[in-house]
This record gives structure tokens, C-alpha cells and sequence, in this order.
């Protein structure tokens, strides 16, 4: 596929970083009506791609804490989004395994059950790339340069951004 724009990745963990322990004030917390985690990993991508999807229901935006996509902020939508297959404008990325992952990449976690609850974005990959090797930031337990291997999941989900369709 060809994108029109690179994902910055660098911009878009170094938001996270600053980012991991407080909230931007643009965007509403979500915290304590269902987790803040894929609000935050959306504020990632979106520092690294700079771009929206103003589609309805199905893209991917944000406008204030009652006009945003489900995407914006939620783990599976978050996912659909990203791996779509029907070009569209916003960044796309694909499901991959650990060894691809990078900075600026997303994994989702499963804790128990069928869904996907957690999308911390990862801020350091190293090589072997075996959970102890990627670090990462997340919302809702907030965390920064946090081992990924230190969470209790049943499952674990990597999503790799591979670039972004501009408008």
C-alpha cells in the first residue's frame, strides 16, 4: 500500500512521555467512566500523524469529550480502525508480531475473557524483543517506560503503524 505521509514515531513518543502521568487539558479524561488507556494511545498516533478520519461511527477523531469517534477511545474499535482494509484518510497500521513492533506502535492486552481492555503504546522496543524488551506508556494504571512483561495479561496484541493516508 502506498501511504502519502510517514508516521512520525519519535513525536509521538515523546508525547507520550510527557503525557504519561498527567492529562492534556485539550482532551476530556476518561478515567472514570470506562479507562483513559486508548484515549491516550489515540493522542499518540495523532502527535505521529497528525491527521483525522472525520468519518461517522467508523473513523477516527476527536472533537470534545461528547463528539468523537469510537475509535478515539475504544480498545477493539481502536484496533478495526487501524487495520482497515477500505482506504481511507488517518493512519493505518496492521496486526504484527513482537520482533516488528517499534516505538510509537500500540499493543493491546487481554486480561481474561474474549475482549481486548488495554492499549498501552510502546515508548522502547529492544532486541530480542520478548516482552521484558519493549517499555510502555499507558493511561488507566498511568505508566511511562514500563516493562511490558510486568502486566498480569492472558493475551497480547500488537498493532504496527505503517504509515498515514493524508486527505
Amino acid at each position: 500500500m502506498h501511504f502519502t505521509k510517514d508516521y512520525h514515531r519519535i513525536a509521538a513518543v515523546m508525547y507520550a512521555h510527557r503525557w504519561a502521568y498527567s492529562r492534556n487539558p485539550f482532551f476530556y479524561n476518561y478515567e472514570n467512566i470506562g479507562g483513559d488507556c486508548t484515549n491516550f494511545a489515540s493522542q499518540c498516533i495523532y502527535t505521529g500523524s497528525q491527521v483525522m478520519n472525520f468519518t461517522p461511527t467508523f473513523g477516527w477523531y476527536y472533537i470534545n469529550a461528547n463528539e468523537k469517534a469510537p475509535a478515539w477511545t475504544g480498545v477493539e474499535y481502536l484496533y478495526r480502525f487501524l487495520t482497515r482494509s477500505a482506504p481511507s484518510i488517518g493512519p493505518i497500521g496492521r496486526k504484527c508480531s513482537i520482533e516488528e513492533v517499534l516505538p510509537g506502535d500500540i499493543v493491546q492486552l487481554r486480561f481474561g475473557g474474549e475482549r481486548f481492555q488495554h492499549s498501552p503504546v510502546i515508548v522502547y522496543a529492544d532486541k530480542p524483543r520478548t516482552p521484558a524488551d519493549i517499555l510502555v506508556a499507558a493511561h488507566s494504571q498511568d505508566a511511562d517506560n514500563r516493562p511490558l512483561n510486568t502486566y498480569e495479561y492472558t493475551e497480547a496484541r500488537y498493532i504496527h503503524i505503517e504509515g498515514i493516508n493524508r486527505p
